[in-house]
């Protein structure tokens, strides 16, 4: 979702100017896909109602004259159908009413609880928003919807979510679809900072106690990896605490995901912290995180660097950060390789590549470059080899890296992913040793 901090760095030194644009995650009035209609009449529920008239069934009932409208003036708000039993979300379209949402994710869970976003956007603009390719499972789909359009609240004729027929097995029981914590165990910072030139670590031998990134070793792993490309460094804890301009147009970027104050998800940071931590230091400054939201302006963010920073002890601002994480990159890059019978390198790649390029649909983000691989081999899931669909994919990766000046190295990839599958090692055993703009790193 950023510029990596050495290549940013590299920018600032030879004076290179690099057009980035702002991530918008929605693939909006793309072709309609052709997958049938899953939530036509199904049950659904809203955070509020403006009135009885204006019900959450409204929207799914399939009459453009009716609408769900929430309460006016609150932010946020969410409207969620249940289709059932869990199915493959590959569209939503959203007809608004005047009231429309500038701001808002497309959700999905299995139980109502554990929510993950496949789509969304921080530049809405009403009227009729078709997000196609898609790539979503659960049983349950929510608007979650952060910013107002205008003074009002928000308001839909239509919600539609379009998939296959749901999956096969007992459906979860119901749970009333409300927002989720999905919190991750609680991390401590100040690991020790690897010696040079060689970084290293040390990572427990990986035991039964899960799969794949599943398990919290390889999961630490993954971050490592992650941190070696953006932070040179693999000690990924201490990133708590980053927070600057790196000049890329997305404002201030700050934390172990370089959350952006121009790309929404700190705001939603700052957001889920100060729901957990009503008052914190950072609080104060949501009305002007809102207003920059989209832009690269620092107004209204006299002593944020400061206040963030004052935070860093807190557990809960550690969490929220391993949270947020989570909700947007990690959790969906993984779901996502797992319904694709990968193994911890695959979740990894999918992971990395999400952290770099984003979760939507569109051709350099993570859904057109796994849209690519799917054209040149098939998934272990649909009956093809994991070394092969890997190739593909790192070459679909590669391939959408280098459409951006920023992100032309490719070596994050080629001398690290790549050599991992190279050797075999699909299930990221240890030791690793892979190299990222000439430097090499070690886990042992």
């Amino acid at each position: 979702m950023h510029l990596t901090r050495r290549l940013a760095g590299w920018i600032a030194a030879t004076g290179a100017l690099i057009a980035v644009p702002l991530v918008v995650w929605a693939n909006v009035g793309a072709e309609a896909a052709t997958d049938p209609l899953l939530s036509r009449d199904r049950p659904a529920e809203a955070s509020s109602a403006e009135s009885a008239q204006y019900a959450a069934g409204n929207a799914v009932d399939g009459d453009g004259r009716t609408r769900w409208g929430s309460e006016e003036g609150v932010d946020p708000q969410w409207i969620a159908v249940d289709l059932g039993a869990r199915a493959s979300v590959s569209r939503v379209r959203l007809r608004w009413e005047t009231a429309y949402g500038r701001a808002y994710d497309i959700q999905t869970s299995d139980d109502g609880t554990a929510w993950t976003t496949i789509a969304g956007t921080r530049a809405g603009d009403g009227g009729t928003d078709d997000l196609t390719g898609l790539a979503g499972q659960g049983r349950y789909v929510r608007l979650y919807g952060t910013a107002r359009g205008t003074k009002w609240g928000y308001s839909l004729y239509d919600f539609e979510v379009y998939g296959t027929a749901p999956a096969s097995g007992d459906a979860p029981a119901p749970r009333r679809p409300g927002r989720a914590s999905q919190a991750a165990p609680v991390v401590t910072s100040g690991a020790p900072r690897p010696s040079k030139p060689t970084p290293t670590a040390t990572t427990p031998a990986t035991t039964a106690a899960g799969t794949g990134l599943a398990d919290p070793r390889k999961k630490d792993i993954a971050m490592q990896l992650v941190s070696s490309a953006e932070n040179s460094s693999l000690d990924w804890k201490a990133q708590y605490q980053y927070l600057e301009d790196i000049g890329d147009g997305r404002g201030y970027t700050g934390g172990i995901i370089g959350f952006c104050s121009g790309t929404g998800d700190m705001l939603e940071l700052v957001e889920a912290y100060t729901q957990a931590v009503p008052g914190n230091p950072l609080a104060r400054f949501l009305p002007a995180l809102r207003k920059v939201n989209g832009t690269a302006s620092h107004a209204g963010l006299d002593g944020f660097p400061e206040a963030w920073r004052s935070v860093v002890a807190d557990p809960a601002f550690t969490r929220a950060q391993d949270d947020e994480r989570d909700r947007v990159y990690f959790n969906p890059a993984v779901n996502q390789a797992k319904a694709d019978g990968l193994g911890a390198l695959g979740q990894f790649a999918y992971y990395d590549a999400m952290v770099m390029h984003g979760p939507g649909p569109d051709a350099d983000s993570f859904g057109g470059i796994r849209k690519a691989a799917l054209a040149k081999a098939k998934p272990p899931a649909q009956g093809g080899t994991e070394a092969a669909y890997l190739t593909a994919f790192l070459d679909a990766r590669t391939a959408a890296m280098r459409t951006e000046a920023a992100h032309s190295d490719t070596s994050r990839v080629d001398t690290a992913q790549r050599q991992f599958l190279k050797d075999g090692n699909l299930d990221l055993h240890t030791p690793l040793t892979w190299k990222v703009y000439g430097e090499t790193f070690k886990i042992s």
